[in-house]
């Protein structure tokens, strides 16, 4: 089904500058968590692959893409390699980052929904293993960093905005009515949304009654 809707070239090249730009800010965390070189490549390989590393192994797609296409794995340690080396100049940049991390998310959200159900998943489960493979590294990444992770506690809208664009890919794929055009819609919704989002300080609903104004418990 993906090979139909992108050329692999394509399809490939986008696979990578969303790992690029999610190893990118894995990276920056560690860097402001001030790990050490080893904890900086750690943590940039756990958010760029540990989403797609999770449904591989879900859908029994293995080996996994991450340990099967060598670009996939060398990917991350270039990411690691310019924030280690250049990360006052890769923060001066931060905005752009949030940019093509929201770009990433309606892409990996789309692709992690569409491979699950050529794997043989219902739409529903598809849609649920879509929204982790875009959050999936960032959820152990908090972990690793010993936050609670932003998948819990969804400031400015993580998880919502993967969650529409899995949802609209399954009711596409139930109308058999999913293409180039309706994909590329899915991907734009999920990655405006998550921009308005960061905009405008949008978050999900708290508990009924639960005012925003009310201390977190740590």
């Amino acid at each position: 089904m993906l090979h139909d809707l992108f050329p692999p070239g394509i399809q490939h090249a986008l696979d990578l500058a969303g790992i690029f730009v999610f190893a990118t800010a894995g990276a920056l965390l560690a860097v402001r968590k001030n790990f050490d070189v080893f904890g900086i490549v750690v943590l940039a390989l756990v958010t760029a692959l540990g989403g797609g590393l999770f449904r591989d192994l879900v859908i029994g797609a293995v080996p996994p893409a991450a340990f099967g296409e060598l670009s996939f794995f060398v990917t991350p340690l270039v990411a690691a390699a310019i924030v280690y080396f250049l990360h006052p100049e890769v923060q001066r940049i931060n905005r752009a980052i949030n940019v093509f991390d929201a770009a990433g998310l309606g892409l990996f959200c789309v692709t992690g929904t569409t491979k699950a159900y050529e794997y043989g998943l219902g739409l529903t489960a598809s849609a649920a293993l879509g929204v982790m493979t875009a959050v999936g590294g960032g959820v152990v990444r908090d972990v690793l960093v010993n936050e609670v992770p932003s998948l819990l506690r969804d400031r400015e809208m993580y998880a919502v905005p993967a969650l529409v664009g899995a949802t609209m890919v399954a009711v596409f794929i139930s109308m058999d009515a999913l293409n180039g055009i309706t994909t590329g819609l899915a991907i734009v919704t999920t990655f405006v949304l998550r921009l308005l989002a960061m905009r405008y300080h949008w978050r999900a609903p708290l508990a009924w009654n639960r005012r925003s104004s009310v201390a977190e418990e740590p």
